[in-house]
């Protein structure tokens, strides 16, 4: 992995890792010529490959660049450069401060109809535009839509974008793309053209109704089976939304509404007012707090950054008494708090009405397959990989990462602490120790620490002292760091808790 602070291309530099997935780094970074910030992509080519397949990797890397900075569009990530370095490309793209569409409806529930329809607008215009270059996105989803406050859609990650009949992409018969967004023609390998992406589109579009891919069924299998044979359940989207929705999520492309079609459709549902419209997912008003309001949705601003990774975000609690729309379907699988019982209606009996015990904590199963006993009511977000949970009043904090690059768990310790020294101060370091985690070895930290001024975790408040430890664990190849930080003055109370949610973390077999 490169070092931060380094130069790349001579121009480039690397600033901070943000975030990493199966096709390489992404870093926050600075343009020493312009005087710019921008994000920095690091292909990372997989071991053992033979020359010539890292050359068509290369080459891969390079086409796409050069395909994503043709589009020249408000909705679509600009691509400034890319270049060649030790061997890999880098590509440098623009830094955007910006939520997903995913994190916004994990975490604040359905978009407005309105609102969707004007996202899937946005969306639309910049796929026209790329299918005007002749290229095809092929990963449409809500994770590579990002969202900004002024109410901008932009569209990320043309990782796997390919031009309109080049079958370099799949000529080893890979399906490429997240699975619950495909369309059924490119899951049968039939020629895939720009109705796949609008297919994808409708997909997202849905997702942003009842928080999951209409086809999402757990299992890739069973999910690639639901898109070609099942139709979609449209009990909980709202009526308006109907025409758009069925229009694009036809299995055969040639009988889905064209780009044109789709327009129209999506305009009628802005321009409209009729009274159900909104019935299922209420408009919600800016909420106040540390948290500033995200277009009507009312989600707190995180650091996203373009080409497929995302940052670790901090969200702010929302303000209490905000109305939150009803459970989302994939609730049981996100790290969502679970809405408090409704309160007793007040009666003239001076009999009280029970109320049902709320559960201290919540099992919650990742994506990835681990899972833990998350406190029940903190505030959840989501990132490629990291999860987190925060406590509303922010005293208290829970994360788990997980690091591919390295799996040391005492080099992983030593790495955190010197990165926790640049933004921190103070730092007391209570010991280290070896401890056994569900009968297997694993490294743990103790420390105090107090927040300095320039932390990029919007939980943690400058001048507060936290006490924190960290748990280290391996299985296969990836390590697990699992975290829990509360405030010097809180520790004793939530000691019980935390062992409890630590000691709970199971990696699937």
């Amino acid at each position: 992995m490169s070092e931060s602070n380094r130069l790349v291309a001579g121009r480039y530099q690397l600033l901070r890792e943000l975030g990493r997935g199966g096709m390489g780094v992404v870093w926050e970074g600075g343009d020493t010529l312009l005087n710019r910030q921008v994000a920095i992509k690091e292909v990372l080519l997989p071991d053992g490959l033979p020359p010539a397949e890292q050359e068509r990797q290369l080459m891969r890397t390079a086409r796409e660049a050069r395909m994503a900075a043709k589009l020249n569009h408000p909705s679509v990530v600009a691509v400034y450069d890319v270049v060649e370095e030790d061997g890999r490309p880098w590509i440098v793209m623009e830094l955007l401060r910006h939520p997903s569409l995913e994190e916004v409806v994990l975490t604040s529930g359905a978009l407005p109809v309105r609102q969707a329809a004007d996202v899937g607008r946005q969306v639309l215009a910049a796929l026209r535009a790329a299918h005007e270059a002749g290229i095809l996105h092929r990963d449409v989803k809500p994770s590579n839509i990002l969202l900004s406050e002024d109410g901008r859609a932009v569209l990320t990650d043309f990782g796997i974008a390919q031009a309109e009949g080049d079958p370099s992409l799949t000529a080893t018969g890979m399906v490429t793309g997240s699975p619950s967004f495909l369309a059924p023609e490119r899951v049968r390998a039939a020629d895939a053209g720009p109705a796949s992406d609008l297919w994808s589109l409708g997909a997202t579009l849905y997702a942003c109704m009842v928080g999951r891919s209409p086809f999402e069924r757990g299992d890739p299998m069973a999910t690639l089976n639901a898109l070609l044979s099942e139709e979609p359940d449209y009990r909980r989207i709202p009526p308006i939304m109907h025409p758009i929705l069925r229009g694009l999520l036809r299995k055969e492309p040639e009988d889905r509404v064209d780009a044109e079609e789709a327009d129209r459709l999506l305009a009628a549902i802005i321009e409209s007012r009729p009274a159900h419209a909104d019935r299922d997912v209420p408009e919600r008003k800016p909420r106040g707090g540390r948290g500033r309001a995200l277009l009507a949705a009312g989600a707190a601003a995180v650091l996203v950054i373009a080409g497929g990774a995302v940052a670790y975000f901090r969200l702010a609690p929302p303000a209490e008494g905000t109305p939150r729309t009803g459970p989302l379907p994939a609730a049981a699988t996100s790290p969502l708090p679970t809405p408090p019982a409704a309160t007793p209606a007040v009666t003239a009996t001076p009999t009280p009405s029970a109320t049902r015990a709320v559960p201290a904590v919540r099992a919650w199963t990742s994506r990835d397959g681990w899972t833990i006993m998350r406190p029940a009511g903190w505030h959840g977000a989501l990132a490629e990989a990291y999860t987190e949970w925060t406590r509303r009043d922010g005293n208290a904090h829970l994360g788990v990462e997980a690091v591919y690059s390295r799996l040391d768990p005492n080099q992983i310790l030593r790495d955190s602490e010197e990165a926790l020294k640049q933004s921190a101060q103070n730092v007391l370091n209570r010991g280290r120790r070896t401890v056994r985690h569900q009968g297997a070895k694993a490294v743990e930290w103790e420390f105090s620490w107090t927040a300095g001024p320039g932390g990029d975790a919007r939980w943690v408040r400058p001048g507060i002292r936290y006490h924190e430890i960290r748990r280290v664990l391996v299985s296969g190849n990836t390590a697990y760091v699992v975290s829990w930080t509360v405030t010097e003055a809180h520790w004793m109370r939530y000691r019980g808790l935390m062992r409890q949610v630590i000691g709970s973390f199971t990696v699937g077999a």
